[in-house]
């Protein structure tokens, strides 16, 4: 699309024109563009030249769904369609020590607003991959809701280990490593709880730090085990990351043994980034399967 064109399609999903478009950047298959509405909001979007598949109506279902809780803030939307995303402009700033703490009281409380279930009433996408939702992947429907540790094998971690086998970028070894650490989720997933509200791709880069606060942007949002959220916060190294946790503590402390089980979280988001980027990310993948098994 030319600038005037995403302008005019801007202006049909917000119902008001448009008084200036800036190009942002690019990721997966769309761009982004920061407007200025005439009625003076400031929009952030998301443009892509075709149809997601539903992509950003999940993203967009998610957002409203984790501002329900009340807890950590995230942008507003404002419009979206199957190739577009309007939400709400956040001026990014720094972090520090009192928002990342404020950021970890926040999360908790928006883990224990709770979900009805594993998974979402709608069909999910992390990055540009499908995400199992609703129960689409599996041999059969499941009679009683599965726990914890088979729903996630089944629906985070076999999905993305078949894709990753079929692209060749894991080999029958590698699964079969992958597959046995798998195998342990029962084991090593500590004491059972209820599905939790969560962000659901909360890596470092997917929180914004404006005005004193942590803001989750970008969403792959489901009901999930909380610790799931925190293991992605420890990937790629958020932030003050010790005072989110012990903030997260004293709001709502985990159960003994989570630091044992933070590689079982990153075994899914390191298989999406297998699957999304390649065997750059086979290593970590695989060292997070054998940290699974050792544990």
């Amino acid at each position: 699309m030319t600038s005037g064109e995403v302008a005019q399609h801007l202006e049909r999903l917000t119902g008001t024109g448009v008084r200036d478009l800036q190009p942002a950047g690019s990721a997966h298959r769309w761009r982004y563009y920061r407007a200025a509405l005439a009625d003076g909001r400031a929009v952030f979007a998301k443009v892509a030249t075709a149809g997601l598949a539903g992509l950003f109506d999940a993203e967009a279902r998610g957002l409203r769904w984790l501002a329900e809780a009340g807890a950590v803030p995230v942008p507003g939307v404002v419009g979206w369609d199957e190739a577009t995303l309007i939400v709400s402009w956040v001026a990014a700033g720094p972090p520090d020590a009192a928002a990342a703490e404020r950021f970890g009281r926040d999360l908790a409380r928006m883990h224990a607003a709770g979900a009805p279930s594993f998974g979402a009433p709608w069909p999910g996408f992390i990055a540009s991959l499908s995400l199992p939702n609703d129960g689409a992947v599996g041999p059969a429907p499941h009679d009683d809701p599965p726990s914890w540790p088979d729903w996630y094998t089944e629906f985070r971690v076999l999905p993305y280990l078949r894709i990753a086998v079929d692209a060749a970028t894991l080999s029958g070894a590698d699964a079969g490593l992958v597959e046995s650490a798998a195998a342990r989720a029962g084991g090593l997933a500590g004491p059972a709880e209820p599905p939790s509200r969560i962000h659901g791709d909360c890596w470092s880069g997917n929180v914004l730090w404006s005005g004193g606060s942590g803001w989750l942007i970008d969403p792959a949002a489901h009901g999930g085990h909380r610790e799931t959220d925190l293991a992605m916060l420890a990937l790629f190294g958020a932030p003050h990351l010790g005072r989110i946790l012990a903030a997260y503590q004293e709001e709502a402390p985990l159960a003994a043994g989570w630091h044992q089980r933070v590689p079982l979280h990153q075994l899914h988001p390191l298989l999406v980034h297998v699957c999304l980027f390649g065997a750059a990310y086979r290593d970590a993948a695989l060292d997070a399967a054998r940290a699974v098994l050792a544990a």
